[in-house]
This record gives structure tokens, C-alpha cells and sequence, in this order.
């Protein structure tokens, strides 16, 4: 029988084939570094047998979807690593995460950091044993049952609240059984190198009014060096952590009085108007019109929207005047109302409405952490109303903003296009329509992109930027989001050059995408040392003596009249310590004046991360501090 190939190919297999042996017929090279395969589409196991006229793509560990089956199969033998030492406790669930897996247990005695050890150990047996890991399939009745059988309660829960007539698959290494959709690896001989990394307990399921587990979180690679710079990696964001440097250097405050509500300090709030004055800069330019709408607005908006139906349990709600009203998690419905205050005529469009909206969010308290997840942040949104014909150069117009304001930060990225979700708002046509608008403007721009399937808003596809940090950690922040669905449900309207009523089609997109979030991130990224243009304190001035005070301070004065952030550390302290101290704080440049400075109007320059660089005139200091501040310069 023939099956077709990634490259349009056929290859003739021998009846009923499976996956591996295909993989083997094109080449042993292949066949040795295929961990799992594609089926018209869909991942499967290398044992799956192939039908006349399926298209095959062998998959290994240099694919995303290879290396999560190779961690997927990591999980199952932390597992059974875990059963073997621990035959009384219960299974949960152990799926991948980003850059590793976890799996949720119950155990009669809790277990702790110091016994990974041991059960490494055991893995490493497992290991070296090569079980072959075979699947097989239960019919929804006999699966509880066997289920039952192995006294795994969690595993029966799950498989109760799936219909009659699933069919489930489970996976066998050894003497180990597993409930797993998979795929897996032929054997456990394929795993190279792995470690167990952290301890956290979970509510199964996520629910706080549920039992709490323990769960286990691990990493796995291809090689032990690339886990061993994973690791380096992981020792340089510790140095990095935001609420460490946050705290350290007085940006924000966390309080008990405010959970998942941070407190911006003077030294933030600079950094935080600084980038929103940046963000309405470039907003002008590109012919954005700024608005405000309330932070309370009342249900029937929130039903019009969609949201009360579909995000309701993020939300949080009261009753004013005896109304239902909810505190806005997004600024879109009330943008919604600005645009049909006024008639609107073809001419008037594109309209690109920006808003710094505070948005609240109802997160789970286990989920908070910094200014990474909060319950209340800043969104830098905007919403373009326009003509369908101008669908394509909007997007690529906001492709090129965004791009321009993660190059500033020295960001790099990758752009995934996400797709229907199962929740949706609208027909299949409308989302075909609109997808196929946002590939259009990405293959245009010839930016490269992946899709990620059902990861859309419930009201359209949404293109999504994953910008890479100086550590190469990867964070999600600018999104474009094509909406057919909120115009049609806020009834808006513009006469066209036909004189007749049409609906306009919407983009919602952010750059930063919380001004929070965003924050927390360039601490990470800079590890604290902000570019000049951003910093709280751009120049201290550090005086040796007393009659080099009066100089000091008159430095400061001529520096923050011309715009800059300049301080003087005036405390009765020694010179080596005032320098420290200001490198601490990660203060750009400190100038050193003595009697000599004084005497010939000059200043001594240290640089941070250069220490001295020499005398120079005052003028010509100012000059360079203004140019790296106006011109935004990075490094």
C-alpha cells in the first residue's frame, strides 16, 4: 500500500505497516531518532498501523511535539518509580508543562525534597531495564473496573466523568499500568537525561475544596548538556527573580492587605509612566485616539459582550442601586459604546481607539506570583474599528508596532496564530474568514508563524507574540485578536460610500500587554540594570567632601532641569561606600566629585558595569546622559 509523505512523496509499505517500520523504509537514521509520529495529522504512537493513502510524519526529539512525548514518557516512569517505593499511595495526573512535567500524588506519608534521591534511583533502574510501553484499550465500564482493581480512585474519577461509549487507552511498562491518551516511546531505554526538580502541593483538580496532593515537578532532555544549561539557566533567573529585584531595589510592594493587587513605589511608578509615556508617543504617530471607560459597568453590557456567559468566573461582581454590574476584566465592550456614541461614515474609518485600562481579574490565589499574574493590572489596549477591505493593512500596521516596541527592548520573537476555540462565538464561516485575514497579513509580511490549534478568544483567532528574554526564557505578550463577533453584538454601524448601513470588522491587540506583566519582565530581562531612559535614578551624584556638597547639588538641579533623574547621596559616609551603594542600586552613572571636580567645573564618571571612565566636562557628561535618554538606547 502507498502512504504520502511530509514531502508530498509516497511510500509503499507492506499492508497494515506500522509508523516505525515506515520510518525504517525511508531510513535506519530516521527509524533510531523517531520518537513518535503524525498521522493525517494527529500524534500517535510509532506502533499505530497505517491504512492506504495516510499521510505520515515521523517526529523526533528535534520537534516540540517529539520532546513533550519524550517528557510525557519521563512522567509515567517517575510514576512507577514512585509506586514501586510508595506501593500505598494514588496516582493523579502527570502531564507536560513547559520544559518538563509533573505529576499530582497521593501519599499516606508525606515525602519531601530529600527522598528524590531515592526515587532517581529508582527511575534510573526503570531506565536501564528498556521496557517495551505497550497500549492498549478499555472499553469506559471495564477501564473503572481495572481501574478499581489497581485501588487508583483518582484515575476512576477521571474515567467516571467521560460518556458511556469512551474508549481509553492505557499504557504498560513492565508491571506498570497507566490511564494516558499518550503517545509514548517504544521503551524507556530512551531516556538520556532527566532530573527531579521541585515539590508544590495542588488541590486535585484545582479545586481549593478538594484534597491537596503532592506534586512532583521534573525535567527531561535529549542530552545532559543541554539539561545542564537549562540548569545554568534556571541559577541565573533565580539572580533575576523580579520580586527579589522588585523588592531590592523599591519597585513594588506585595501586601497582605492587597493580595494579587501590587503596590507601585516611587522608584516603579517612574519606570511605569516612563512606558506609558513611550506607548502614547508611538500611539500618536500612528494615529491612535486615546479614551478612558468606567472600571464598573453594569451586567447587561457584560451579557451583550458575551462575557457573563463565557468569563464570568474570572469577574468580579456587586450590585450598585440594586443592578448586577461587574469591575471590567477587558476594556473592549466599554470601547464598544464609544464608537456608537456618534454616527460613522465609511471615511471616518480606520478608527484606531487606544486605551490604558485598569482591568480586574479573578485568579486563583495559588496562581499569583509578582507582577507575572495579578488580579489587577493595566492593559495597553487599543481596538481598531475598519473597513473589511482594510483587514490586511491594519494587521500588518499593528505587526510593525509591535515589532518596533519589542526591538527597543532588545526582544526577540516568535508569532503563533491561534484557532477556533470549542467555546466560540460565531458561525465556522465567520472564523474561516477571519483566520484566513490574519495568515494573509502574516505571509505578507513573510513572518514566520505556527498555529495553535483552539487557543483563540471565544469571539475570534488571535495572532499571538512570544517574546525571548536574555536568558531565553519565552514570555507571551502582544496579541492581535480579529473580532467578527462583538460589532455584530453591539449592533455598531458605519454608512458606507453606498449610502447603506454596514457592520465594521474589529481588531483587539496589545503591545505590552499588561503593564504589570511587562515590568516584571524587563526586571528579569536586565536583571534590575534598566536602560538609562528607564532607570529611577539615571546619575548620583557622589560627593567626597563637604565643599563638593554645594557642587553636588548644584549638578542635580542643572540635570533634572534639563529632564534627567539625578540624586546626590549627601550622607557623611566614605566614598567607597556611597559607590557601592549606588551600584547596588544599579544606578547607571555616578559621578564622583571631589575639591579637584569643584575647581575646574568637571565631573569623574563611573559607568556601570565599566567602572571609571575618566574626567570630562560637565556639559559633555549632561550631553551624553540627554542622548542615551532621548534616543532610548539600550546598551
Amino acid at each position: 500500500m502507498n502512504i504520502i509523505l511530509k514531502n508530498g512523496d509516497k511510500l509503499e509499505v507492506g499492508e497494515n505497516a506500522t509508523c516505525l517500520a515506515a520510518a525504517k523504509a525511508i531510513s535506519e537514521g530516521l527509524a533510531r531518532a523517531a520518537v513518535a509520529a503524525k498521522v493525517n495529522g494527529a500524534l500517535c504512537d510509532l506502533s499505530a498501523n497505517l491504512k492506504e493513502g495516510d499521510s505520515l510524519e515521523i517526529v523526533t526529539l528535534k520537534d516540540k511535539e517529539g520532546l513533550n512525548v519524550y517528557r510525557h514518557t519521563c512522567a509515567h516512569v517517575l510514576a512507577q518509580a514512585i509506586k514501586t517505593i510508595y506501593p500505598t499511595c494514588k496516582l493523579a495526573i502527570g502531564p507536560v508543562i513547559e520544559n518538563g512535567y509533573y505529576y499530582d500524588v497521593d501519599f499516606k506519608t508525606p515525602i519531601a525534597l530529600e527522598d528524590f534521591e531515592k526515587i532517581e534511583a529508582e527511575m534510573k533502574k526503570i531506565i536501564k531495564s528498556n521496557l517495551p510501553i505497550q497500549r492498549f484499550t478499555l472499553p469506559r465500564d471495564e477501564a473503572i473496573a481495572f481501574m478499581e482493581n489497581l485501588d487508583e480512585n483518582y484515575k476512576v474519577e477521571l474515567i467516571r466523568d467521560l460518556p458511556e461509549d469512551t474508549v481509553l487507552s492505557f499504557y504498560k511498562q513492565g508491571d506498570f499500568v497507566d490511564l494516558c491518551r499518550g503517545p509514548h516511546l517504544p521503551s524507556t531505554g530512551k531516556i538520556k537525561a532527566f532530573k527531579l526538580v521541585s515539590i508544590a502541593g495542588a488541590y486535585w483538580r484545582g479545586d481549593e475544596k478538594k484534597k491537596m496532593l503532592t506534586r512532583i515537578y521534573g525535567t527531561a532532555f535529549e542530552k545532559k548538556e543541554e539539561m545542564d544549561e537549562y540548569f545554568t539557566m534556571l541559577e541565573e533567573a533565580k539572580k533575576r527573580d523580579h520580586i527579589k529585584l522588585g523588592k531590592e531595589l523599591k519597585i513594588f510592594a506585595l501586601l497582605g492587605e492587597g493580595k494579587g493587587f501590587p503596590f507601585f513605589l516611587p522608584n516603579g511608578m517612574v519606570i511605569k509612566n516612563q512606558l506609558i509615556e513611550y506607548w502614547r508617543q508611538l500611539h500618536r504617530r500612528e494615529g491612535y485616539v486615546e479614551v478612558q471607560t468606567p472600571i464598573i459597568l453594569s451586567r447587561v453590557l457584560w451579557e451583550n459582550s458575551g462575557h457573563w456567559d463565557h468569563y464570568k468566573d474570572n469577574m468580579y461582581t456587586t450590585k450598585i442601586d440594586g443592578e448586577d454590574c461587574a469591575v471590567k476584566p477587558m476594556n473592549c465592550p466599554g470601547g464598544m459604546l464609544v464608537y456608537k456614541l456618534y454616527p460613522k461614515s465609511y471615511k471616518d474609518l480606520p478608527i484606531r481607539m487606544g486605551e490604558l485600562g485598569i482591568v480586574h481579574r479573578h485568579e486563583k490565589s495559588g496562581q499569583l506570583h509578582g507582577l507575572m499574574r495579578v488580579r489587577c493590572f493595566t492593559q495597553d489596549d487599543a481596538h481598531i474599528f475598519m473597513l473589511p477591505e482594510q483587514i490586511t493593512s491594519e494587521i500588518k500596521g499593528v505587526v510593525r508596532l509591535i515589532d518596533e516596541v519589542y526591538s527597543l527592548f532588545g526582544f526577540k520573537y516568535h508569532v503563533e496564530l491561534s484557532t477556533k476555540p470549542e467555546n466560540s462565538m460565531g458561525t465556522d464561516e465567520e472564523w474561516e474568514t477571519a483566520t484566513n485575514a490574519l495568515k494573509e497579513a502574516l505571509e505578507e509580511m513573510k513572518l514566520p508563524y505556527v498555529i495553535n490549534e483552539g487557543d483563540g478568544a471565544f469571539y475570534g483567532p488571535k495572532i499571538d507574540f512570544h517574546l525571548r528574554d536574555s536568558i531565553g526564557r519565552t514570555w507571551q505578550c502582544g496579541t492581535i485578536q480579529l473580532d467578527f463577533q462583538m460589532p455584530q453584538r453591539f449592533e455598531l454601524e458605519y454608512v458606507g460610500e453606498d449610502g447603506q448601513k454596514h457592520r465594521p470588522i474589529m481588531i483587539h491587540r496589545v503591545a505590552f500587554g499588561s503593564i504589570e506583566r511587562f515590568i516584571g519582565i524587563l526586571i528579569e530581562h536586565f536583571a534590575g540594570k534598566f536602560p538609562v531612559w528607564l532607570s529611577p535614578v539615571q546619575v548620583k551624584v557622589l560627593p567626597i567632601t563637604d565643599r563638593a556638597a554645594d557642587y553636588a547639588q548644584k549638578l542635580v538641579s542643572e540635570m533634572n532641569a534639563m529632564g534627567l533623574r539625578a540624586e546626590a547621596d549627601l550622607r557623611k559616609e566614605k566614598i567607597g561606600r556611597k559607590i557601592l551603594d549606588a551600584e547596588n542600586e544599579k544606578v547607571p552613572y555616578k559621578l564622583v566629585i571631589g575639591d579637584k571636580e569643584v575647581e575646574e567645573g568637571t565631573v569623574s564618571v563611573r559607568r556601570r558595569g565599566e567602572g571609571d571612565i575618566g574626567s570630562m566636562q560637565k556639559d559633555k557628561f549632561f550631553a551624553l546622559v540627554k542622548e542615551e535618554n532621548d534616543t532610548k538606547k539600550i546598551f
